[in-house]
């Protein structure tokens, strides 16, 4: 079996991020060693879906975490049962599958009740009267499957098993003491005996050693509407086995039941398990149905999710939880961060303007050539993230892999990219939020909190009506999550400009890193369109010396 691997790139994703996601994820399933799953971390934005549309390829599932849940668990696959069910039957069950207990469903599948081995021992230890099967409901098909028995006479209307179980050792002319209307009664073959139950309009009678009827009482039998079977045991084996024909649901525990279902987390399970004293617990879908059963050993034989993680490197930047995985391996293009590993792992990290770039680089150098598609979101994405070579992070390899991956792709390379900046920068319908969530990303410098925003459009002057609305919102956020500095990059992509607007405590430092005055929260930067090469380190440097100074 296939260890399944997420193929994870950052928060708020963009291109280059869903589409290397996306292609490493072909790239490894090419291998045959593993399932490779790409997903992503957020909603795409106009850009990456201009790509995916244009190439026909699905967007990645989104997933929120990497910790554990119930549904990575291998836990019991047992089908439930209805209460109807003999105790005899659960029990060849839980034998069968090696459970110790059954989660119990109504005609509508939902959960009524669980009944477990415990259960079972114990209705063997309460001392029953000798009407349990009128009070439990047992039916005559759980009294016969019980028994082994076959059916000698079963009338169409059966009469209620509402007396008291009788096993008939004394002489006919004593049964009138103890038989009552409507009583099952076990009996040898003595003729004498039988005939006597019947004149006292007992409901069924059982039997024993394979026993039969001669016609006479058959017809009897029919006439007062009343059961006959016949079972292989002897006397004592049937009145032991009977009470094994009871219906789960009259012993099954229906009050406090623990559920968990497929989303819960380990981590919650176990300390919902740690308070409860049940050995196992039911585990329901979506739909609420129940699909199986969870111990404590399913949490003991847990195993880590597996993940590769593509555009980044910084924990503050991926997934929930990520360090309750396995990272196999990352692939980036960033600076190096605060992602830690339990063992060695295969770390590519390279200096060039796009992830898609590296991608592409390692199919290549694998004689592996990517389908047409893949071909295609690999040059969509370094034409995204080098913006077309405008951004100084832009280097020779990127054009080599671009100008091989477009060739496959058979793209003409400056059309698409100006279809695609088009449909990315458009800013029509846009609010605040969303601009400063569109792409955003935290880094921490000096254990100062800087928070940075990046837009690009091709019509700046589209957001003057929105700036005040967008410096408010800033300061809020700013001052929620504790940044120094929050920089919101308007960038315009054919003008190779960035409008810089800033908020925070340390804002003044930012504008000072660029030998610029603040000016109504911002400041314009000619050449400025990398965030990582060209706004990082000089703020890096500015916040340094004031930490050098202090």
């Amino acid at each position: 079996m296939k260890d399944t691997v997420y193929i994870i790139g950052h928060k708020n994703p963009d291109s280059d991020s869903i589409c290397s996601a996306l292609a490493y994820a072909e790239y490894k399933n090419g291998t045959g060693d593993i399932d490779a799953i790409p997903v992503r971390l957020g909603d795409i934005n106009r850009e990456t879906k201009f790509i995916l549309n244009y190439f026909g390829i699905e967007e990645p599932q989104i997933m929120e975490t990497v910790r554990l849940s119930v549904e990575d668990l291998n836990f019991d696959n047992i089908a439930p049962v209805n209460p109807e069910i003999s105790l005899r039957m659960a029990l060849n069950l839980m034998s069968k599958n090696n459970v110790n207990s059954l989660p119990v469903i109504d005609e509508n599948e939902q959960l009524v009740g669980i009944v477990t081995v415990s259960d079972i021992v114990q209705s063997y230890i309460d001392v029953w009267d000798n009407s349990i099967l009128g009070k439990s409901g047992t039916s005559t098909d759980n009294i016969i499957d019980t028994l082994s028995a076959e059916s000698i006479v079963l009338p169409d209307n059966i009469k209620p098993f509402d007396g008291k179980l009788l096993i008939l050792a004394m002489e006919p002319s004593t049964l009138k003491d103890y038989i009552e209307d409507n009583d099952i009664v076990i009996c040898g073959d003595r003729k004498d005996i039988q005939e006597a139950a019947m004149d006292n309009n007992i409901s069924l009678m059982i039997v024993t050693g394979n026993g039969k009827l001669d016609n006479k009482l058959i017809k009897i039998a029919e006439d007062k509407g009343i059961a006959i079977i016949s079972t292989p045991h002897d006397t004592f084996t049937a009145s032991r086995l009977i009470t094994q024909s009871l219906p789960v649901g009259y012993v099954m525990t229906t009050d406090d039941l623990v559920v968990f279902s497929l989303d819960d987390l380990v981590d919650d399970v176990k300390v919902q398990m740690s308070q409860t004293r049940y050995r196992s617990y039911p585990v329901i879908n979506h739909e609420n149905k129940v699909i199986g059963s969870i111990s404590r050993y399913h949490l003991i034989s847990s195993m880590k999710k597996k993940v590769i993680l593509v555009d980044h490197n910084e924990r503050s930047q991926s997934i929930d939880g990520l360090e309750e995985a396995e990272i196999l391996e990352i692939i980036d293009h960033h600076r190096v961060a605060d992602v830690f590993t339990g063992s060695p792992i295969y770390f590519r990290n390279e200096p060039v303007g796009s992830t898609c770039t590296i991608v592409g680089s390692i199919m290549f150098e694998n004689g592996r050539r990517p389908s047409k598609k893949i071909a295609g979101i690999l040059a969509a994405g370094i034409i995204s993230d080098t913006l077309l070579f405008r951004s100084p992070t832009s280097t020779n390899t990127d054009r080599i892999i671009l100008e091989r991956l477009a060739r496959i792709a058979d793209l003409d390379v400056e059309q698409f990219a100006m279809d695609m900046f088009k449909a990315g920068t458009s800013l029509t319908g846009k609010t605040p939020q969303e601009l400063l969530n569109q792409d955003f990303k935290a880094f921490t410098i000096n254990d100062n909190k800087i928070g940075i925003s990046q837009v690009y459009t091709m019509d700046p002057e589209s957001l003057k009506d929105m700036k005040r609305d967008l410096i408010a919102l800033m300061e809020e956020k700013a001052h929620e999550h504790e940044y120094s500095i929050f920089i919101l990059m308007l960038t315009d992509i054919f003008h190779q400009a960035s409008e810089m607007i800033v908020v925070g405590q340390n804002k003044d430092y930012a504008a000072k890193a660029f030998n610029e005055v603040l000016q109504n929260n911002s400041f314009y930067a000619p050449g400025v369109l990398s965030r990582k090469k060209q706004v990082v380190p000089p703020i890096t440097n500015i916040l340094s010396e004031i930490d050098n100074i202090v």
